[in-house]
């Protein structure tokens, strides 16, 4: 009978308890997400760093983090020659991607496309290529007519293409770049920066439609009548080249932008107004080994030993399993990958409702006290909320079972 009474008075406690909130036991709100990759920790001897590169700007970036390794006169405005197609080439591409026209569209050469002077292959007016062939042309042998030529079968005239670049410019936050033509000849007026380049060589990149182009070394067009030769020495002869582009004008001397894969890990090496053709190869390779020697991805489990089970409120338990299934890729420079430290953050005890997968806290990453990246701690299981009936099931099933 004692027993019964205990259960009986327990059960009305809880009861009470549902039908009123306490003010304590304040639900979680904030909800940690955080992408696979995490931001790398930049010291100031890394910063520091003089790869004695001889251009006048240069840029690294790692893609995956949109990380900045190595910089110098990032931001100055230069004349970028044929890395200008790369816009080119993008808004192309992203055309083909939404169904304007496909590889295979027959595209006839204005007088206008056949009249640019620089690097050819010499359409005559009324000529049709397919896109595919074109696309050849401009990528592979940084062909002026054929990148005009798709200008125009994009937006009709090259003046109305150069308005799109510019806005898509504008949308991908390149402050420092003004485009007046397609191909990047000399223009007034007509700029770009080196961290510009290297953002949109990273959103090219992105489409793996280029890379079939870009990664070519030689090709030809016109039944073997002309040659395709890569401008870009690095797809021959630096491993795990991925392309993307050269330019040069007198304008604007020696520029390339290079991107390479190594190990999971993607870069983009910018090289502006280097003095001769092999400043510029040199330079970007200068960058990249850098980049590949010095940094890497580290694979961060979670420590499943700081979890522990959590005080659960208003529920039918009283405690919540909680576990933590996510990994975290962080860029480090590879001699800090024994710096890392993980610290739980999680509330002292949540509330019911609860629902398996709900984020209840995070762990957080860090290095030399700073936090570079955090895992979600979630609920392992559900626990439904305590309620009138609940209780009186509860209360049922006490008495009734011996």
């Amino acid at each position: 009978m004692k027993k019964i009474i205990h259960i009986i008075t327990t059960v009305f406690i809880s009861i009470f308890m549902c039908a009123n909130t306490l003010v304590t036991a304040a639900p979680i709100t904030e909800n940690y997400t955080d992408d696979i990759y995490a931001m790398p920790v930049i010291s100031n001897e890394e910063s520091s760093t003089n790869l004695d590169i001889k251009a006048k700007s240069c840029f690294l970036l790692e893609t995956k983090t949109n990380t900045v390794l190595y910089k110098n006169n990032e931001k100055e405005k230069l004349a970028p020659a044929s890395i200008t197609k790369i816009m080119s080439i993008l808004l192309v591409i992203e055309k083909i991607e939404q169904g304007y026209f496909n590889l295979d569209t027959k595209i006839t050469a204005s007088e206008h496309a056949c009249s640019m002077g620089g690097s050819q292959i010499w359409l005559e007016p009324n000529e049709t290529m397919t896109v595919d062939e074109l696309l050849r042309a401009t990528i592979i042998a940084s062909a002026n007519d054929a990148t005009v030529a798709l200008a125009e079968a994009v937006s009709g005239s090259e003046e109305a293409f150069v308005n799109l670049m510019n806005e898509k410019a504008k949308s991908l936050n390149m402050k420092n770049t003004v485009f007046k033509n397609s191909t990047g000849l000399d223009a007034e007026g007509h700029y770009s920066s080196a961290e510009d380049i290297a953002i949109m060589s990273m959103e090219l990149i992105k489409h793996d439609l280029v890379k079939k182009y870009s990664t070519v070394w030689m090709d030809a067009l016109r039944n073997g009548k002309s040659e395709l030769l890569n401008t870009n020495k690095l797809v021959r002869y630096y491993d795990g080249c991925t392309g993307l582009k050269t330019g040069t004008t007198g304008n604007a001397g020696y520029c390339l932008s290079a991107s390479a894969q190594r190990n999971g890990m993607e870069l983009i090496a910018v090289i502006l107004d280097g003095q001769t053709s092999n400043d510029r190869f040199n330079g970007a390779r200068k960058l990249l080994d850098y980049g590949f020697a010095n940094y890497g991805f580290l694979e961060i489990k979670p420590d499943l030993s700081l979890l522990k089970d959590i005080p659960c409120k208003n529920g039918l338990k009283s405690t919540l399993n909680i576990t933590a299934t996510d990994t975290l890729k962080l860029l480090l420079k590879k001699s800090n990958h024994k710096d890392i430290v993980q610290n739980l953050n999680i509330p002292t005890y949540i509330n019911a409702p609860i629902s398996k997968g709900d984020v209840i806290g995070k762990i957080e990453i860090t290095m030399e006290d700073k936090n570079v990246g955090n895992i979600n701690v979630v609920a392992n299981e559900n626990i439904a909320e305590l309620n009138f009936f609940s209780s009186i099931l509860i209360l049922l099933n006490c008495i009734l079972l011996p």
